[in-house]
């Protein structure tokens, strides 16, 4: 079996890396981004190093799809000595930077707003810093990226095995649906993916490691802490929910998998547990949910835009979106399988349901004794009797799933409204 899986490991490698040419535009778009870049700074006299950061710097980018984008991070880093002291105080790093780039940025809103250049399929994203000593400094998390850098790119120049071994993580990962720290995925982030395989020294043992876990696991590489109970007492209780607490290794307070949700953690799991038991380079290819699930009768498709900016924050209301309609179609429908799709590039999210008609149900009331509210269920359920001094209903499930959708948009109109949802539709791809 293991040679079986060696042998799979070593064609998906030749599969998902760069070739030259690719690797080497991508290199040229870079280079000429940032000279441009450093000569905008030496102009405005503003004090500040431009570094590139991600994957590319890292030497673990892999090879996408025509309709996929090279994601390429690009971070000014303001040093506070500069005459900008004030200003850079205020933490207007982001105005600053705006001021620097051309008239074709297009300003993304977080923590921090960042701006992002399309050159093809090369996504550049440009990320002020703050330029600190000490990783305890940061105001914000991608102060951290330029030791982030630092730490894995010295991994892997000692071991120079490390960069393959990353790149497997990252496809398996992405294939499985739980690659991205956004909030509609709660997966792994490409730095955390980075430091388990430095932990673990190559992908198949990280993966035969998260298929056997039974508690949860805890990765503290630089020893920060004496113990794990000690880790646990010191740390913020907010960040030590996820099923792997990993330390940060340049910063003893962060735990990089803290965005891990139980449910992709899960799922990931059984991902990982399937291919060690049938090995195949299927697990590598990640799935057209439509194709998946076209073949069955009772799919419905519901198309979900909001007003919300696109990435990130349009993801994770329309993920929010979907776990509430699926709450409450529950109530008319059998869920057999509900799957939720984000397009970023559309900014266009899509629910995927299989459903089945429900049997008629009974529900139980109040006793009878209390007159009040079963004067309320009386009046919410026609077909009410008693039993034992209790009162049940039955609740017969005739709607359509169309018919339901209408209701539902009717009747909960103000919450969709607050969620930032602007248009739900059924649509047929067939």
């Amino acid at each position: 079996m293991k040679k079986e899986i060696n042998s799979i490991l070593k064609k998906e490698i030749e599969n998902i890396k760069l070739d030259k040419k690719t690797f080497d535009e991508i290199n040229r778009v870079c280079r000429e981004f940032i000279y441009v870049l450093k000569n905008q700074l030496k102009k405005k006299k503003i004090k500040a190093e431009v570094f590139l950061g991600g994957s590319l710097a890292k030497n673990t980018i892999i090879k996408k799809t025509e309709k996929d984008k090279y994601d390429i991070d690009i971070f000014v880093r303001f040093d506070k000595k500069s005459s900008l002291k004030k200003t850079l105080e205020k933490d207007n790093l982001s105005e600053i930077l705006e001021k620097l780039l051309d008239k074709n940025a297009v300003k993304v809103h977080g923590s921090r707003d960042y701006y992002q250049f399309l050159k093809k399929n090369i996504r550049i994203e440009v990320i002020p810093v703050k330029k600190i000593k000490n990783p305890a400094a940061a105001e914000n998390v991608t102060d951290l990226s330029y030791f982030h850098v630092n730490y894995v790119v010295n991994k892997t120049k000692k071991n120079r095995k490390l960069s393959n071994e990353i790149m497997l993580a990252k496809a398996f990962t992405y294939a499985q649906n739980s690659y991205g720290a956004e909030s509609y995925i709660h997966g792994f982030s490409g730095y955390a993916l980075e430091l388990l395989i430095c932990h673990y020294k190559s992908f198949l043992k990280f993966i035969e490691a998260v298929a056997k876990s039974q508690e949860r696991i805890i990765i503290d590489d630089s020893k920060f802490y004496k113990k794990k109970e000690e880790l646990l007492m010191e740390m913020n209780e907010s960040k030590i929910i996820s099923p792997i607490i990993l330390i940060d290794p340049t910063f003893k307070e962060r735990n990089a998998l803290a965005g891990l949700s139980k449910e992709t953690f899960e799922k990931f799991k059984k991902s990982c547990k399937d291919f060690l038991a049938n090995p195949s380079s299927y697990f590598f290819t990640k799935k057209n949910i439509y194709d998946e699930l076209k073949n069955n009768k009772n799919l419905k498709i519901i198309s979900v835009k909001t007003s919300k900016q696109k990435g990130d924050i349009a993801g994770t209301k329309s993920k929010k979106f979907f776990d509430f309609f699926v709450y409450n179609i529950k109530k008319e429908f059998v869920v057999k399988n509900g799957e939720f799709e984000y397009d970023d590039e559309k900014n266009i999210a899509y629910f995927y349901l299989i459903v089945d008609k429900k049997n008629e149900e009974v529900i139980k009331g109040p006793p009878i004794n209390i007159v009040e509210h079963l004067t309320g269920f009386k009046k919410a359920h026609p077909n009410v009797f008693i039993k034992d001094g209790i009162s049940y209903a039955k609740i017969a499930h005739n709607l359509s799933f169309e018919e339901f959708l209408k209701r539902f948009l009717e009747k909960d109109k103000k919450i969709i409204k607050e969620m930032g949802v602007r248009e739900v539709k059924i649509i047929d791809k067939k």
